[in-house]
């Protein structure tokens, strides 16, 4: 291989990991740091921790919402989410999502058509994902896992629509720290039997002993 290819090779490289990675994630995984720099990092996420339970603490009676940002109003799961948060501003609750677009947007937006109280927790990523306009109250987090504390803590239950990686990640954990006894059963709904059971129902959970657990329900 000539320099001229590797120098366009490295280029490449540079250009994808500048692409898929946030620097400040990148340093944190790849290597130790001077424990200057880690210290400040430590304290920056005990930040980030503080702002949002403060900022959500007074919030009761909360059913969060998990979906993919990338259904946008002209999908057909859109018209779910937004009668979904429809539902949950009528019969009391706040609703809590991700903050982001698409089915996020969408139970958002019902909460509001019903005059309900509806909050999110955004996320900075590279790809900006700005806050929807739906929202009464928000916060932009920089670490995912602050993120999912945040968007967990404070719900009594935890509904999950149709959507990528971010949502099985998201469902997942909650599944695991059930099974495993880490927090107390709480119900997990998932809804769009189409997309779920192929995924789920026929390959995970029929083999899994957490599908005896009664507080997992999907429509």
């Amino acid at each position: 291989m000539n320099k001229k290819s590797q120098t366009e090779q490295q280029k490449v490289r540079r250009e994808w990991e500048r692409r898929l990675s946030v620097p400040d994630e990148e340093v944190l995984l790849r290597k130790p740091q001077r424990f200057g720099k880690e210290l400040l990092r430590v304290l920056r996420i005990s930040w980030e921790y503080n702002r949002g339970i403060l900022a959500f603490r007074h919030i009761t009676n909360c059913i969060t919402v998990f979906g993919s940002a990338r259904f946008m109003e002209d999908h057909e799961y859109y018209p779910l989410g937004r009668e979904l948060g429809q539902q949950l501003a009528t019969h009391g609750f706040t609703t809590m999502t991700g903050g982001g677009p698409g089915l996020m947007e969408a139970t958002n937006r019902g909460a509001k058509d019903k005059g309900g109280y509806s909050i999110g927790c955004n996320i900075q990523i590279s790809a900006e994902q700005i806050p929807n306009r739906y929202l009464d109250k928000w916060i932009t987090f920089r670490y995912f896992f602050v993120r999912k504390f945040l968007l967990t803590k404070y719900s009594s239950g935890f509904i999950f629509l149709p959507g990528g990686f971010g949502t099985l990640d998201e469902l997942f954990e909650m599944l695991t720290l059930v099974q495993n006894k880490k927090i107390n059963p709480f119900p997990l709904v998932m809804i769009g039997r189409t997309y779920w059971q192929p995924l789920l129902i026929k390959r995970i959970f029929l083999f899994s002993p957490i599908s005896q657990i009664p507080f997992i329900k999907y429509w």
